[in-house]
């Protein structure tokens, strides 16, 4: 097997190894930005705690010789029910960056959702994808310039993306301490590589105030409402997602604008510190929608297990987020590959112990909670 860390430490042999030993290839600024959450990071921290609250009830004497990982997602095809969720400033993990991401996740056959504020062009990370037919979304934040969010839409159409996918749980920038405390800035050299156009990006190289939330302050438009739902979706025929929902109505609301899936998301403790964890909300979201929408879920995503248990609570697919970049950080697009590959092998086995063959076989019955409070 190669030795994706480059090196002669450990051959990491799950995400969490993985996490330890991008650190040795981060700068603490980049490492800090990257793992950070909102103010206290409680959210954070419960969205992986959710997942230790719910217990699997596996099935016996099932024949599971033969597995099959296989989904899609709005008509799609993947290899296993995983995207990669958008992730800004890949970078500063590794020079390939969003490209070495992307032929990755294309390899394996799981999907990629890009980030308006990567650090390669949508054009760059398509050209890459689009030779495999890979499921590829573009993440969009809606601008205060008009005119700036519709030829970020445009352009990802006349490239190739497969769907639109709005963040909407970022009217402004949540409040990172590790990164206010760090001055976060990009280094020489790296910047929004899809917004190259706007001026002012050298707010991103300056010590202080963290450039990114300088950005989300003077570009972004916090009045988005649900209305400007309509006008997003005349820009373009592409399908829309709306990423960040926690709360059932929202859900229905998203679905009654248009949406044709939702990610059941709280931007991975990012924003609103002591919001509900993504695991925790979605069985709620996934009975309001009533199928009328795929539901997808975020947040937390670190073991095999993990997925089993979002898809027994009703989600048709997950992302991971850090986990992406702690590969990308440790050997590029190797690392990547060997993370996905990780969570397919650990998806596999969990299936098996637990008596389903294929993904329809995942239903609530395989899960429970458990309260851990004393009486």
């Amino acid at each position: 097997m190669t030795d994706v860390s480059n090196n002669n430490r450990l051959q990491p042999i799950n995400l969490f190894e993985y996490e330890q030993l991008a650190k040795a290839h981060l700068s603490q600024m980049a490492y800090d930005y990257y793992s950070s959450g909102a103010w206290d990071e409680v959210t954070l921290q419960d969205n992986r705690a959710a997942f230790e609250r719910i217990k699997l009830r596996p099935r016996m004497l099932v024949d599971v010789s033969d597995r099959n990982l296989s989904t899609s997602i709005l008509g799609q095809s993947l290899q296993m029910p995983l995207l990669i969720a958008p992730m800004a400033f890949q970078c500063l993990a590794h020079p390939e960056g969003e490209v070495a991401t992307a032929l990755a996740a294309a390899s394996a056959g799981v999907g990629l959702v890009l980030s308006t504020m990567a650090t390669k062009s949508m054009e760059e990370v398509a050209a890459v994808s689009n030779q495999q037919n890979a499921l590829q979304w573009f993440q969009l934040y809606i601008h205060k310039d008009q005119g700036l969010t519709r030829a970020l839409v445009e352009r990802a159409d006349a490239a190739g993306y497969k769907a639109l996918c709005l963040t909407v749980d970022a009217p402004i920038l949540g409040q990172r301490e590790r990164d206010r405390r760090n001055e976060f800035a990009l280094p020489p050299g790296l910047h929004p590589a899809n917004l190259a156009t706007i001026s002012g990006l050298d707010i991103y190289h300056q010590k202080g105030e963290s450039g990114l939330f300088t950005y989300f302050a003077e570009q972004l438009n916090p009045a988005v409402t649900w209305r400007d739902l309509e006008w997003l979706q005349s820009l373009s025929s592409l399908p829309l997602v709306i990423k960040g929902i926690l709360r059932a109505d929202d859900a229905v609301r998203a679905v009654e604008c248009g949406a044709k899936a939702i990610i059941v998301s709280n931007h991975g403790g990012r924003q609103l510190d002591g919001a509900i964890a993504s695991l925790d909300a979605l069985a709620e979201i996934v009975a309001a929608v009533d199928g009328k929408a795929e539901v997808l879920v975020d947040g937390g995503i670190r073991r095999g297990t993990d997925i089993l248990k979002a898809l027994a609570l009703g989600a048709k697919a997950v992302l991971i987020g850090r986990p992406v970049l702690w590969g990308l950080a440790v050997s590029g697009q190797a690392g990547v590959s060997h993370v996905i590959s990780l969570l397919q092998q650990e998806l596999s086995v969990a299936m098996a112990l637990s008596g389903c063959n294929q993904l329809q076989d995942i239903d609530s019955s395989l899960v429970k909670v458990v309260n851990f409070s004393s009486k």
